[in-house]
């Protein structure tokens, strides 16, 4: 039982060890604990730096009045110098030996003549203290060959150095604390949010398509994200309710002609049928075919421009000289539709861009034009230029479009009442506006009061 218990702790320790918010804690209080040590040891070492050299300051000021008093450096003008002093400074330890080395002056036992800065692990005080000094003093060689040394106590320095290190490993204890309690509570906010955005996503698997990452209001990254996200997700959702729209579109546009090719080819099965209706069937039914793979044909195409995958063929386009090949080819239908076409075109208007597409823009809204225009009707083309944009303008005096619809037929298959009677199949305002959008443009339908009115806004490409 006893081995199944620490298995099963180990394990969870284990998961413990593996979760986000376990390193979190740790990375914080590893980051918290080092910059904590690294404050306090650089601020005790140079409060350190700072006794030391005020000790060895005063040290040497002591030193140079007692040369200033005593006038000459010898021992018998430094003898009745130090004597005063020992009397007067009791805080000060001071030591006159002459060149035999005898004490003649001071409140030490005898030094070796050493001069310079020195440090003394003991005082060597006279009378010896109840504990250890820790002197550090200065010594000088006299011109008689005597020796003066003045020192101070330095055992406070000794001690600070231990607090520091007393402090370091309390500090440290602190350091860990609060790191602990302030990883706990990053990683808690850190987590939470990270939290949400994994409750909406299983939300939404689990088929609540409409469910959105709420946002914090505080206009940070995650806020960035979640909106991100957000705007993805209406994509998403945009892009699924487009496929069941066009799935059943495609249902319902694609039953007439297929009925129709299946009742064809059911009357020429039947032995009446004569020749001359069997062939009458099948042109039928090939016209059926024809418009089925059009309306195919048109939905892969529309898919292939939206995907994008053809934008690294871009190439410079001249959209002047495409309208006018585009014109060149319309005008003999539009004579014998008795319609007018009036182009006006700069010398030049170049985009970025893939010519194919760009010719299929103008043939479509050419042909849109003229097929919803009676005879007689003037259709206009122009093209202007500006700093940063080129604008494409096809206009009719035509029927129009009632305003409530202008921006519904830019769907697939839509077909207004006027003009299901005639040839088309609802998707060529939806592949102008596809290509138009993969070239970074927009378009607009509006009232031309008669007629429709389109505009196209397009990026201009500048050559350098």
């Amino acid at each position: 039982m006893a081995i199944l218990l620490s298995r099963d702790f180990l394990s969870a320790m284990r998961r413990v060890f593996k979760t986000s918010s376990f390193r979190i804690v740790i990375s914080f209080v590893g980051f918290f604990l080092v910059s904590g040590m690294i404050v306090t040891i650089v601020t005790g070492f140079h409060n350190q730096h700072l006794f030391e050299r005020e000790i060895r300051q005063v040290v040497t000021n002591e030193g140079e009045e007692t040369f200033a008093a005593a006038g000459h450096p010898d021992l018998d003008h430094f003898l009745p110098v130090v004597k005063a002093l020992v009397h007067n400074e009791p805080g000060f330890f001071y030591l006159l030996e002459d060149k035999t080395q005898t004490i003649v002056a001071g409140n030490m036992l005898h030094l070796r003549p050493v001069s310079g800065p020195r440090w003394l692990s003991w005082s060597h005080r006279i009378p010896r203290p109840p504990r250890p000094i820790i002197v550090y003093g200065e010594g000088y060689q006299l011109s008689d060959g005597g020796y003066y040394f003045v020192g101070i106590d330095a055992s406070r320095l000794h001690q600070l150095r231990r607090d520091l290190w007393c402090t370091v490993a309390w500090s440290s204890v602190a350091f860990i604390v609060l790191g602990l309690i302030g990883g706990i509570l990053l990683s808690g906010a850190v987590l939470a949010r990270i939290e949400a955005i994994s409750v909406t996503a299983r939300s939404i698997m689990n088929g609540n398509v409409m469910r959105r990452i709420p946002l914090q209001g505080t206009d940070d990254e995650f806020d960035h994200l979640s909106h991100s996200l957000n705007v993805m997700l209406d994509q998403n959702q945009a892009l699924i309710t487009s496929l069941q729209q066009v799935s059943n579109d495609i249902a319902h546009d694609m039953r007439s002609p297929l009925a129709r090719l299946r009742h064809r080819l059911e009357k020429s099965l039947e032995r009446e049928s004569t020749m001359d209706a069997v062939k009458e069937n099948i042109s039928l039914s090939i016209d059926d075919l024809d418009c089925t793979l059009e309306t195919f044909t048109s939905l892969l195409s529309l898919a292939q421009i939206e995907s994008g995958m053809q934008r690294e063929k871009f190439v410079h386009v001249d959209l002047v000289a495409l309208a006018r090949n585009i014109t060149e080819t319309y005008l003999p239908v539009l004579e014998e539709r008795h319609q007018r076409l009036d182009v006006s075109l700069p010398t030049k208007a170049m985009i970025l861009g893939l010519p194919v597409l760009l010719r299929q823009v103008f043939a479509n809204l050419l042909e849109n034009a003229s097929q919803h225009t009676p005879q007689g009707s003037k259709i206009m083309l122009g093209i202007s230029v500006t700093k940063e944009h080129l604008q494409i303008l096809v206009s009719d005096n035509g029927t129009g479009i009632p305003d409530v619809d202008l921006k519904r037929v830019f769907d697939r298959f839509v077909r207004l009442e006027h003009s299901r009677s005639m040839p088309g199949n609802g998707l060529g305002l939806s592949i102008v506006r596809a290509i138009i959008q993969r070239h970074s443009g927009t378009i607009l339908l509006t009232n031309n009061m008669p007629g429709l009115r389109c505009t196209i806004d397009l990026p201009r490409f500048h050559s350098s």
